[in-house]
C-alpha cells in the first residue's frame, strides 16, 4: 500500500488532495497548523508550522519517507509596489519554498526508486499585478522542481508543480489578498479544488512515471485572457 505525505491537509487543495488519495487506498500524513476536519482509519495527521524551519526539520526526522510527497500548504498576502511589507514575503517564502526544501531534503536519500514529488504552485508564477510576492515565492517552485528532477531522474523519482488558477478554496476570502479580489476564469467557474487533486493523483500513479520537471497550469481558462 503506497503512503503519502500532504502538507496542507487542514483545508482547500491539500484536504482534497489527502481525501482522494486516501480513496484511492494510499496511507496518508497529513502536516498543517489546525487540526483536519475529516478522519480515516489510514489518515495520521500531524501538527506543524511549516513557516518554522526548525520545527519542521525535528518533524521530519520522524516521519517515514514517501512514496509521494505533495506540499500543498500555501496562503496569499497581496499589495502593490510602494506597500509591499518585507515580512509577508519572508513568511510566504518559509511557507512556499524553505518547507518543502527541508522535508525533501531529510528524505533525499531515504526515497524509493520510483517515488514522486508534486509541489503546488499557482497560475500567478508567471507573474499579477498586486501579487508580487507571492508570485515570487510560488514561481521559486519551478526552479526547485526543475532542478530536483535533474538529481532525481537516475533513480525515477518525478517531481512536478501543478499550477491552479482561481481556486474555490478558503484562500479566496483570506483577508490577506483582500487588495486582490478573485476573477471567475473564461470557463464560468473558479477551479475545484477535487479536480486539482486528480491531477496529483495522476502524477503520482503509474501513468505519471514519464512526466517530470514539468509545470502543469489547471486554470478554468483564467491563463487565456493572459
Amino acid at each position: 500500500m503506497p503512503n503519502a505525505l500532504v502538507t496542507g491537509v487542514s483545508s482547500g487543495i491539500g484536504q482534497a488532495i489527502a481525501t482522494e488519495l486516501l480513496a484511492s487506498g494510499y496511507t496518508v500524513t497529513g502536516l498543517s497548523r489546525r487540526r483536519p476536519e475529516f478522519e480515516h482509519e489510514r489518515f495520521n495527521w500531524v501538527a506543524a508550522d511549516l513557516g518554522d524551519a526548525a520545527q519542521v526539520q525535528q518533524i521530519a526526522t520522524r516521519l517515514k519517507e514517501p512514496d509521494l510527497f505533495v506540499h500543498a500548504a500555501g496562503y496569499m498576502a497581496t499589495g502593490a509596489l510602494g506597500e509591499l511589507k518585507p515580512e509577508d514575503l519572508a513568511g510566504m517564502h518559509a511557507v512556499h519554498v524553505q518547507a518543502p526544501m527541508v522535508l525533501l531534503n531529510e528524505f533525499a536519500h531515504k526515497l524509493p526508486d520510483g517515488a514522486r514529488i508534486v509541489l503546488i504552485g499557482s497560475r500567478t508564477m508567471s507573474g499579477v499585478a498586486g501579487k508580487s510576492q507571492y508570485a515570487a515565492t510560488k514561481s521559486a517552485l519551478a526552479g526547485l522542481s526543475r532542478s530536483w528532477a535533474m538529481e532525481l531522474a537516475p533513480r525515477s523519482i518525478t517531481c512536478n508543480v501543478v499550477a491552479p488558477g482561481p481556486t474555490d478554496t478558503p484562500m479566496m476570502v483570506d483577508p490577506r489578498r483582500a487588495g486582490v479580489p478573485p476573477v471567475v476564469p473564461a470557463l464560468g467557474a473558479l477551479v475545484d479544488p477535487v479536480d486539482v487533486a486528480a491531477l496529483v493523483l495522476f502524477l503520482g500513479g503509474p501513468h505519471g512515471k514519464s512526466i517530470t520537471g514539468q509545470v502543469l497550469t489547471i486554470c478554468g481558462g483564467a491563463s487565456l485572457k493572459g
